[in-house]
């Protein structure tokens, strides 16, 4: 799975404006709700939100993978977003996320919600990868580069 199947520069935010932890993943399911055949966007941030509640999405290295599987949207869907200078996001390193990826669908798509997860994570190894994303200034660029690190 190449994540350019499922993003789109129309679904990447820079900057995001949020200042809160539950600011950012209300404005990153805004963005899939413009940009998606949402059912229902309040149930779509709710099963987000309980999944943050099990344990912190943020990863380490200014990067947060919040996601949520749920019946309020048809199929899976992906949003990025930066956010420059970063937030408190209860990171497992303690430091503060710059970097933003939501993936949330249905049930059905638990098989593609895991194969669409661990190849953002495998991308994001990649310090030099992950740096570049940071310090994208617009959504045409961010999924450039997206799209420069799976064709090599």
């Amino acid at each position: 799975m190449q994540l350019t199947e499922l993003l789109s520069p129309d679904r990447i935010k820079i900057p995001l404006a949020a200042t809160t932890k539950d600011e950012i993943l209300a404005e990153l399911v805004e963005v899939v709700a413009q940009n998606s055949s949402v059912r229902d966007e309040g149930e779509v941030l709710r099963a987000v939100r309980e999944r943050e509640e099990v344990l912190s999405t943020g990863i380490g290295g200014g990067v947060a993978i919040p996601h949520g599987k749920t019946p309020g949207i048809p199929y899976l869907a992906l949003v990025a977003g930066v956010k420059p200078g970063g937030l408190d996001f209860e990171a497992l390193d303690g430091k503060p996320v710059k970097l933003f990826f939501l993936l949330v669908g249905p049930e059905s798509a638990a098989g593609q919600h895991v194969k669409a997860l661990s190849r953002i994570s495998r991308l994001l190894r990649r310090d030099s990868f992950r740096i570049r994303l940071m310090d994208a200034t617009t959504p045409a660029d961010f999924y450039s580069i997206i799209a420069e690190a799976e064709a090599t």
